[in-house]
């Protein structure tokens, strides 16, 4: 997850469809998400590189000793990240790792995606004006839940703060199956972002909000064999997970998830996607 982009949610469509078949319990269990549980630490963290990947999303190379023994092996993995802030307060945001790696010399690379949307949210404008020397502080991730296996065929939607995240369920899962996946954004540059590529995956920009991403939903067609994933602005999504629900998709084939809410700092994104439908 990133920075939220502050996008409003659009109007949504109601629409009917046929649910889908369910499968027996021993198919149910071959595709249950295993958990890795991390050691956790907080770690100070020094920029080394700033880079535009499009014209919204900018990624932050980070380094350190103390990032020795890092892990994130789930797609959706998160971490706190710390940023600056006068004394006795506390500026904390949720970011999906974009990459880790280590280099040749053996030094430990982290790579974390901001959308910077010209407000002056601190994460947001910290990532606009950082530069290699300055420090971070980064915490987590806890654990891993690594993506479901047995499916044919994935169906992803993110906007653009949960661009890294649909980036990493593409790497995880497109030797599994046929992957959709849709990015909704008003950056003309959304497809310079680094997705993964492969012969059975296609990323397609749509327009922000809920109809855009029903009209997605509908042509994709989910089925038995789909897995769906979505990510992005929380009010904007709970139309989403209605549409799944009704076509027989449970959170367990269709997993939704509110990366933030308009007018919400520091959202919690285990909380209830809908509050009056606390379901998931």
């Amino acid at each position: 997850m990133t920075a939220s982009p502050g996008d409003s949610p659009a109007t949504t469509s109601s629409t009917t469809s046929a649910a889908v078949p369910r499968l027996s319990s021993s198919a149910v269990a071959a595709r249950e998400r295993e958990v890795v549980r991390h050691e956790t630490s907080l770690r100070s963290l020094t920029v080394t590189a700033v880079r535009d990947l499009t014209s919204s999303v900018r990624r932050v190379t980070l380094v350190g000793p103390e990032l020795a023994g890092f892990a994130s092996a789930g797609p959706e993995d998160h971490l706190k990240v710390l940023f600056p802030a006068a004394p006795g307060q506390r500026i904390m945001r949720d970011y999906t790792p974009a990459a880790h790696r280590i280099t040749d010399d053996g030094t430990d690379e982290l790579d974390i995606d901001f959308v910077v949307h010209g407000d002056t949210g601190p994460a947001s404008a910290w990532a606009a004006g950082a530069k290699p020397g300055d420090t971070l502080a980064v915490g987590g991730p806890r654990g891993s839940r690594l993506a479901p296996r047995g499916y044919t065929r994935y169906v992803l939607l993110s906007d653009e703060s949960a661009a890294p995240a649909l980036a990493r369920w593409i790497a995880a899962v497109r030797d599994e199956g046929a992957v959709t996946a849709f990015v909704q954004s008003t950056d003309p540059r959304i497809l310079d972002y680094p997705f993964p590529t492969g012969p059975g995956v296609t990323v397609t920009p749509i327009a922000p909000g809920a109809e855009a991403a029903l009209a997605a939903f509908e042509d994709a067609a989910p089925d038995a064999d789909t897995f769906v994933w979505a990510a992005g602005e929380a009010t904007a999504l709970v139309p989403i997970r209605r549409w799944l629900r009704e076509r027989g998709l449970d959170k367990n084939q269709a997993k939704v998830d509110g990366y933030w809410r308009i007018g919400v700092a520091e959202l919690d994104h285990h909380a209830p996607l809908d509050p009056e439908n606390p379901e998931d």
